[in-house]
């Protein structure tokens, strides 16, 4: 294994980017709210991914979170940095000055919007590997980019190159985690990257999770991974699972409405007394309406205090 991989496992939350009510990028909030999260237990995060709003911010604003990242970490977690691009060139680009700027590793989306076929998807993370020296995330995340998708198999076959290392599997089901973890074992970190199924996932034998949704639940999902993965205790697990699902559900049963997660996210930070900032638009705050709803439903299912929502569990 040419990378020791040891330290990419457990909750990463793909970490928010704050912005300003004029859409400017807010460093100082930003920096506050990953402070936060790393003091909440985590293992690591993910900067500029998509629940960082990579594909709303200009290359030299992602670079600047690059930076803002090692300055706030110092050292404490893992960070792996969003470094994907349409183009080849410009991932890798954006990918030698996050290995300049101390990332631990590099995420990369698959090619979107366009729709290049398998062969160059393919050969598009062979070009990368050979112009850069940190282990590679795939973000297998076709339904966001109308791209296609790397199979379990052809995932591991550019393990087998070393190509990849990682893999952020982007499905509602955990399926493509049973059979990476069958076909490469521990020579490939697995995360799975989706809301629907974390508990099922880390049950099947994923190395971590990672998701928009931890921006709010880090200790929740910490102490679900450590409940399952660290010391085989389904049962807790999955009792962890179910005090998590009223925040999933906000998003995945549009329960204030049809408004993002991102938004939901922030207004749940809002509502804690931490600051969630702003999304760039057409990413738009709640309406009030909508910020009545959610304070409703904090207050029904027991999120009015992060610190105590696993009480009695």
């Amino acid at each position: 294994m040419p990378y020791s991989l040891e330290k990419f496992r457990g909750i990463f939350p793909a970490a928010l980017t704050m912005f300003d009510a004029a859409n400017n990028l807010d460093e100082e909030r930003t920096a506050r709210h990953w402070d936060w999260l790393i003091r909440q237990g985590v293992d690591g995060l993910v900067i500029a991914g998509t629940s960082g709003e990579f594909i709303a911010l200009e290359n030299d604003e992602r670079l600047r979170l690059f930076r803002l990242a090692r300055e706030v970490n110092q050292g404490r977690v893992p960070l792996i940095f969003g470094s994907g691009h349409y183009s080849t060139r410009l991932t890798i680009e954006m990918s030698q000055a996050a290995q300049e700027m101390g990332a631990d590793a590099i995420t990369v989306i698959l090619p979107y919007y366009q729709k290049p076929p398998k062969p160059a998807v393919i050969r598009h993370y062979r070009d990368l590997r050979r112009a850069v020296d940190l282990p590679i995330m795939l973000y297998n995340n076709p339904a966001n980019t109308a791209c296609v998708d790397l199979t379990p198999r052809e995932v591991v076959q550019l393990v087998d190159e070393d190509v990849l290392h990682m893999v952020k599997s982007t499905y509602e089901s955990v399926v493509p985690v049973h059979d990476l973890r069958y076909l490469a074992g521990d020579r490939l970190r697995i995360f799975y990257g989706s809301f629907q199924a974390a508990f099922e996932a880390l049950a099947a034998g994923a190395h971590g999770w990672i998701s928009g949704v931890l921006n709010v639940v880090p200790q929740a999902a910490r102490a679900m991974y450590h409940a399952v993965v660290e010391c085989n205790d389904a049962a807790r697990g999955f009792r962890i699972w179910k005090r998590i699902l009223p925040l999933v559900h906000l998003y995945t049963h549009q329960l204030i409405g049809p408004v993002s997660d991102l938004a939901t996210y922030r207004s749940i930070l809002n509502f804690w007394g931490l600051q969630g900032g702003y999304s760039r638009n057409p990413f738009y705050p709640l309406t009030d309406e909508q910020e009545r709803k959610l304070r409703g439903i904090l207050e029904e299912t027991g999120w009015t205090d992060p610190a105590h929502a696993l009480d009695g569990i």
